[in-house]
């Protein structure tokens, strides 16, 4: 009874996992510009998105960038993850209480996505990645350059979580997860 349960569970574990690898995730159009008015000069030749979509994406990129950028306990560190010249103090949550500033990258750019179902635009900000190309706030999502379209997993505009109010990051939590974005499963855009 106790070897027929084993096999029982060995079978169901296999079929969940044969179940998860059917499924595939949902694409979406999506483009990435370094500023608005790339968006809508964009936008002006026809497709997918509007003026108005760039507008709406735009604002709402530069509030999830306030929000989610990581935040680093100095600009030394902040540079080493996303390259000279890419970073600044945090105005949000200030001088982090003489702890010598808090500093986060500096907003390259942003997403937008098209609404699976015909919905509004989606956004998502891009910051810069030391080496080279830009990432989402998590550093889950990379794109390759600015200026592109192309398809996308709808899972790339995925809100990454909070950290403004949060401790800034040390470099041993850095090097904990191995720099920037190396915890985050990747997803490359962009050629």
């Amino acid at each position: 009874m106790k070897r027929s349960r084993n096999v029982s569970l060995v079978i169901l574990g296999a079929a969940a996992f044969g179940l998860a690898a059917c499924q595939q995730e949902e694409q979406t159009d999506a483009a990435a510009f370094p500023d608005m008015e790339s968006c809508i000069a964009a936008a002006s030749q026809g497709g997918w998105f509007t003026k108005e979509d760039c507008e709406t994406t735009f604002a709402e990129a530069k509030a999830v960038h306030a929000e989610t950028a990581p935040r680093y306990e100095s600009k030394e560190l902040c540079e080493q993850e996303h390259g000279a010249g890419a970073c600044g103090a945090d105005s949000v949550q200030g001088s982090g209480g003489g702890m010598g500033g808090i500093f986060l990258p500096l907003l390259a750019g942003y997403m937008l996505g098209q609404a699976l179902g015909g919905g509004r635009a989606m956004a998502q900000p891009v910051v810069p990645k030391a080496g080279g190309g830009f990432a989402t706030p998590s550093g889950g999502t990379q794109v390759s350059r600015l200026n592109s379209t192309g398809k996308m997993s709808t899972s790339a505009f995925t809100k990454a979580p909070a950290t403004v109010g949060k401790p800034p990051m040390t470099r041993a939590a850095v090097a904990s997860r191995g720099g920037f974005g190396s915890s985050a499963a990747a997803r490359s855009v962009g050629g």
